[in-house]
C-alpha cells in the first residue's frame, strides 16, 4: 500500500505543479488535490525537495515507459516522412495533447534544476526505444555524428513543444519535417 501511496502522491504532485506551478506545489495542496488528510504527503515525503525529487522520478518513469512504447510501435522507420509522423503523433498525443500537463510539469523541473543538481541528475535524457528508433533511422539514412544530430532533432523538437504550450497552438508534422530533413543535411 505504501509503494501506491507514493505513486499517488507523486502523480498528484505532477497535475498541482502543472496546475498551479513551483510556488504552487506544497504539501496541502497535494493532500487536498488527491483528497487526503492534511498532513499524508508530509508523511511520505518530509521536505518540499523530497516531494519535488518523487515527482521528477516519476515523470521520469513515466516518460520513459511512454518512449519505450512509441519505440516499439513502430520498429523500422524506413523514410523521413515515417519519422516525422510517428514525432509528430507523439508530441500531439502525448505532449501537448493529453501528456500537456506532465509536460508543462517536466519543463517546471527543468527550469528548478538549475538551482538543484540533484533534480538535473534524474532529469538527463536517457535511453530508451524512441531515442534509438530516431538515432537508427538518421544512422541507415549516413548521416555523419548521428549521435549529435540525435540530439539536436530531439531538442528542436522539445523546443516546439515548450512554445506551443507557452504561446498556444499546435506542433505540426510539417514543421516535424523540416527538422527531420535538417538533421539528414
Amino acid at each position: 500500500m505504501t509503494a501506491d501511496r507514493r505513486t499517488l502522491l507523486a502523480d498528484t504532485a505532477i497535475a498541482v505543479l502543472a496546475d498551479t506551478g513551483m510556488r504552487g506545489l506544497t504539501h496541502r495542496a497535494v493532500d487536498r488535490a488527491a483528497d487526503l488528510p492534511p498532513g499524508t504527503t508530509s508523511a511520505y515525503y518530509r521536505t518540499r525537495q523530497a516531494l519535488l525529487i518523487a515527482l521528477v522520478r516519476r515523470l521520469v518513469a513515466l516518460d520513459q515507459a511512454e518512449l519505450e512504447e512509441a519505440g516499439g510501435r513502430v520498429p523500422v522507420v524506413r523514410t523521413a516522412a515515417e519519422l516525422a509522423q510517428g514525432i509528430a503523433g507523439l508530441v500531439e498525443a502525448r505532449l501537448t495533447g493529453e501528456g500537456r500537463r506532465r509536460s508543462l510539469a517536466r519543463y517546471a523541473c527543468a527550469v528548478e534544476s538549475v538551482h538543484h543538481p540533484e533534480l538535473r541528475e534524474i532529469l538527463v535524457p536517457r535511453e530508451n526505444r524512441g531515442r534509438r528508433t530516431v538515432r537508427d533511422f538518421l544512422a541507415a539514412q549516413g548521416v555523419a555524428q548521428v549521435e549529435e544530430r540525435t540530439v539536436t532533432l530531439l531538442t528542436c523538437v522539445d523546443g516546439l513543444v515548450f512554445d506551443r504550450l507557452v504561446n498556444g497552438g499546435s506542433v505540426r508534422e510539417e514543421e516535424i519535417r523540416g527538422l527531420v530533413a535538417a538533421a539528414l543535411r
